[in-house]
Order: structure tokens, then C-alpha cells, then sequence
């Protein structure tokens, strides 16, 4: 079987490095470099608030419907949790030119909302109502309870927004809510086309996490009475996506509240167009390396489904490296939500690399399927898993398959090794986001993810969201490679203590499990 060794490193921010290839055992050497990958910045942030570390954004989600693409992201990030205001950028013309703003009415910073804080945001777009939806997680309210909420903000155009303080829509009633995601079915096979459906988590002390979905037939504008899954689980980071039948299937993570159970990567789902949720069924068991420099990251699952409806989830996670010293990105798949395939590594380098992996971002051509399904992975990485918070290079890779994840092409470096010193801070460490994105259009693909250039004077910070220039080709007559036949250490698991908070901001210590 072939094998190969990547050494990523950037000289300037359109230029990237391959490293040549060898065994495992020879170091990683860095060849000369080869064509410039531009990038665009799609944002700024212009707030001035107080409570914000400026100069920042993170955490995109974005979604992509013809040629029209809109990501949204936290924009000045608050130490205690969310930012600002939630911006965000859309390109009608599939990523060649964008226009950008802020939502508004949403936080007291941007059109006299009632939050102070806003956080998690997630594009989706309605087909059969013609609108594109951002979910979110609103932050501090203090004239009404709960002060945390899902909300939505609404779009015909993806550039002209909702104002929420003047029509504001709701979906979340729960004690407290956490990690949101949104997705509509625009399916016309399927007989719950024009449903989206919103899935959240309750981290409040009594909830524990407890899982949380709601549905919409009128374009995200009322949402029915949310439900929880059939066996009651508890999650975090849940990623619902719709086959072309209408079912709604939900890969999270796991969040423990006995001691028998073992941290795991579940999925769930709905064969009644959100009318009821099934209990759960485990993916995987988590074995998950603690990413160095107090970076914030966890092995929260991106998910996709092709056009024929296959759905595949990608995570962080060490079990094919001895002593857990690193984390590579697998995959798993699955036709009905039940029944899902053996992980596999992602090649991106060599088990016995120094590259440590994580927070992928998953993006699927709906156009392609089966063993033609285009996949494209986004991913952040150290080149040297064993650094420390003053020597860490943070970069952004690339990697896709033309093949439905059964081989991959050559990784690519997006960007210039960043200081973890260019990060803003929060209560989980320093931040560029939960997760982030990667959508395809025309065939090609668009990462979007947060940069940190080294801040200019006395500028604390220079954090933006950026995108390629140019749409990245999934190749189908690339060199390939593959990990067939590898196989995860025996015995393998995770090198950290259980979690200690049910929720990213550390405001709910985690209850010893009965």
C-alpha cells in the first residue's frame, strides 16, 4: 500500500508547502513550494463594545443552494460566550464576489436588541419557502426568561435579514440551551418537503444536556412544541441532515450521565417528518487526543448526506496512533442512520506523524452519491501534536474524495501558521470555533474558517473569517491514497479526564455520573 508524509507550513498567506513522501520512520522534510492559494476576507468586525475582544470572528456555518452561498459566524467574541453580533457574508455568484453585514435586532450592540451576546450560528436554506434561515444561540437576555435562547433570523435574498427585536422568532423554551443546528428538507420526493428542523441541548443542572428537537412547515417562522429522543439522551453538538426519503438523521455526541456509559458518537432520527424521534444508536466509542496550547476543541461530529442519501460523519479521534499522541479525522457512514459503517482514518499523513487533527468542517456535492460521492474536508492542525501555547502553529488544511471517502487526494495548506497568542480567549481556551465549514458549488469546493493574522500596532487582535479565492477542484484523476487495512490500536482511548462541563462556557459542572 502506498504511504506518504505530509509537513504543512506557510511562508506567506497564499502560498502553502508539501512535504516530500517516505516511510514512516524518515522525518517529515518540506519540498520547495508550489502554486499560491489566495484568500478572501469576508468580514471585519467594526464593533466597539467593551465586553468584546476585538478584531475577531469566529465559528462560520454556512450553507450553499445553487450558486448563492452564506456563511454566518460570532463576530467580536465575548471571553464569557458568543460575540457582538452574528455577521455574515453571501456570494450570489457561487464564492467570486460577497457582500457582508450584521444581523440585526438581535444583541444591544446592533439594532437595540434584547441579548447581550450571540453564538452558534447556522445557515440553512428553505426551498419549498424560498428563504434562508440562520439559527442561533442568543445570549443574556434580562427582561424575560429564559435569557438564552435558539432563535432565527430570516432571509429572501441571504443579504437583507429579519430585523428580531421587531419580528422575533423563537425555538427554543427550554431552562437553557446550548449548540443549535439547523436544516431544512428540500427534497420535492420527499413527503416532508419545506420542513426544517432545529436540534439544541439543555445544559442547565437539572438537564444535563438533554437533547432537544423542534420542526417548522411555514419557513422557520413558528416551530411546533420541541420533543426529546425516544430513550431520553443527553448530547452535545448534534448535526441534523435529511435523505432524499425525508428522513431526518441526527449524529451528536454523546454526553454522559452514568458511569457505565462510555463517551460515544450517536445518531438518532425521525421517520415522520419530526411527528416523534427515535432512541439512539451508537456510532463509535470517542478516543480522543487533548489538542496542546489550551486550543478549544472537542470531538463534536460534522456530518453530511449525499444525493442518494447517504450520511457520513467525521470526527477527532486518536485510536490509530500508539499512546493516543495525536488525533486523526474518521469517518463513518451510514444508508439508514442505524447501521453504519467501520471507522476509518482519514490519510491525511502517516499514524506515526508529529500532525495532530481536528475541528473538521464536511462538505458533500448533493450532485454526486455512492462510490462517486464528492467529499471535501476543511480541518485545522498542528504539525507537532507535542507543542505548547507559546509554540503551537495553528494552520488550515484541505483534503477531498472523489470516491465516496474510500480514497483521498493530496492534502492541501490553506493558510500561514498562526500563534495561538492571535486567538481571542474563553472560558474553554482559546478560540477559532466549534466548528467550521466547507461548502460545494458548481461542482467545486469552498472552505470558510477563521484566520489570525499577527496583529497590526497596538491592535490586540486581526481574526477574520476567510474563504478561498478560487473554488478548490475535488479531482477524480488525482493520486489517491487510502488507510485500508489499518487498524486502531489495540486498547486504545482517550488521554484526558472525563469532561468536567456540560457546556463550552463552564457554567455547568458536570454531575458525578450514578
Amino acid at each position: 500500500m502506498p504511504r506518504r508524509c505530509l509537513a504543512f507550513s506557510l511562508t506567506t498567506i497564499v502560498s502553502f508547502l508539501l512535504a516530500s513522501c517516505g516511510s514512516d520512520s524518515r522525518p517529515l522534510m518540506p519540498s520547495s513550494p508550489l502554486s499560491p492559494v489566495p484568500l478572501t476576507r469576508l468580514s471585519t468586525d467594526t464593533f466597539t463594545n467593551t465586553s468584546s475582544q476585538h478584531a475577531t470572528e469566529v465559528e462560520p456555518g454556512a450553507f450553499a443552494f445553487g450558486s448563492t452561498i452564506v456563511t454566518a459566524f460570532q463576530v467580536g467574541r465575548i471571553f464569557a460566550g458568543g460575540g457582538a453580533d452574528i455577521g455574515f457574508a453571501t456570494s450570489m455568484d457561487g464564492g467570486g464576489t460577497w457582500n457582508n453585514g450584521f444581523l440585526p435586532g438581535i444583541t444591544v450592540f446592533q439594532g437595540a436588541g434584547p441579548f447581550t451576546a450571540a453564538s452558534d450560528p447556522v445557515v440553512a436554506f428553505d426551498a419549498k419557502h424560498g428563504l434562508w434561515l440562520i439559527s442561533l444561540l442568543a445570549l443574556g437576555r434580562t427582561n424575560t426568561t429564559p435569557a438564552n435562547a435558539v432563535v432565527i433570523s430570516w432571509s429572501r435574498d441571504g443579504i437583507s435579514w429579519s430585523n428580531w427585536a421587531t419580528d422575533p422568532i423563537e425555538v427554543s423554551h427550554t431552562a437553557d440551551a446550548d449548540k443549535d443546528w439547523i436544516v431544512c428538507d428540500n427534497g420535492p420526493p420527499s413527503p416532508n418537503y419545506g420542513n426544517c428542523y432545529v436540534e439544541w441541548d439543555d445544559p442547565s443542572q437539572n438537564a444535563n444536556d438533554l437533547i432537544w428537537m423542534s420542526v417548522s412547515n411555514d419557513g422557520g417562522q413558528t416551530w411546533q412544541t420541541a420533543q426529546n429522543t425516544q430513550d431520553g439522551a443527553h448530547g452535545l453538538g448534534g448535526v441534523p441532515v435529511v435523505e432524499r426519503n425525508g428522513t431526518v438523521i441526527v449524529p451528536i455526541m454523546e454526553v454522559c450521565t452514568t458511569q457505565s456509559c462510555a463517551p460515544s458518537i450517536l445518531s438518532f432520527s425521525s421517520l415522520n417528518g419530526g411527528g416523534s424521534w427515535s432512541s439512539t444508536t451508537r456510532i463509535s466509542t470517542i478516543s480522543d487526543h487533548q489538542v496542546a496550547g489550551n486550543l478549544r476543541s472537542d470531538p463534536l461530529p460534522a456530518a453530511q448526506v449525499d444525493g442518494d442519501g447517504t450520511v457520513y460523519v467525521v470526527w477527532q479521534d486518536c485510536r490509530f496512533r500508539v499512546n493516543c499522541s495525536s488525533n486523526d479525522l474518521v469517518l463513518s457512514a451510514s444508508p439508514n442512520g442505524t447501521t453504519w459503517t467501520a471507522l476509518s482514518r482519514i490519510p491525511i499523513d502517516p499514524t506515526s506523524s508529529t500532525f495532530d487533527h481536528f475541528i473538521p468542517g464536511l462538505g458533500i456535492d448533493p450532485m454526486t452519491s455512492g462510490s462517486s460521492a464528492h467529499l471535501a474536508l476543511t480541518f485545522y492542525f498542528y504539525p507537532n501534536a507535542a507543542c505548547g501555547a507559546s509554540t503551537c502553529q495553528l494552520e488550515v488544511g484541505f483534503i477531498s474524495s472523489a470516491d465516496g471517502g474510500q480514497t483521498w487526494a493530496s492534502p492541501t495548506t490553506l493558510t500561514i501558521p498562526m500563534s495561538l497568542a492571535w486567538l481571542p480567549n474563553t472560558f474553554s481556551g482559546v478560540m477559532v470555533g466549534d466548528y467550521i465549514a466547507t461548502v460545494l458549488t458548481g461542482g467545486k469546493a469552498l472552505p470558510i474558517f477563521a484566520l489570525a493574522n499577527a496583529p497590526p500596532g497596538t491592535q490586540p487582535f486581526d481574526e477574520a473569517i476567510y474563504t478561498t479565492s478560487s473554488p478548490l477542484a475535488v479531482d477524480a484523476r488525482a493520486r489517491r491514497f487510502t488507510s485500508a487495512g489499518e487498524h486502531p490500536v489495540p486498547g486504545a482511548g482517550s488521554d484526558h479526564a472525563a469532561r468536567q462541563f456540560y457546556d463550552l462556557e463552564h457554567r455547568y459542572p458536570v454531575v458525578p455520573p450514578k
